[in-house]
């Protein structure tokens, strides 16, 4: 029986390949003046609404945002449809 050694850079590469990429889009707000936002992130770990909802609440915070709800979860393929609509927080955060 032959084994198949794979090099640690082939291995790396697989790995990164089977890991879709992931984003989420959400609604933010700011007070006083009352200031609101659609915008899309590139979610890194679980693509899951709960890791979303996560990471945007920290991110988005920095910047003294407050995140509304995660829409949703999708990957590549729903990416470039939503760019005009989150306009200047296309991948922002």
């Amino acid at each position: 029986m032959k084994q198949i050694l794979l090099s640690p850079l082939a291995l790396c590469l697989w790995a990164s390949a089977a890991q879709a990429a992931c984003y989420a889009d959400y609604k933010a707000k700011r007070d006083d003046p009352l200031r609101l936002h659609y915008g899309v992130a590139e979610i890194d770990g679980d693509c899951t609404v709960d890791t979303a909802q996560s990471a945007l609440q920290t991110r988005l915070s920095a910047d003294d945002w407050q995140l509304l709800n995660v829409l949703g979860v999708f990957d590549d393929a729903g990416l470039e449809n939503r760019k005009e609509s989150a306009g200047e927080y296309f991948l922002r955060y």
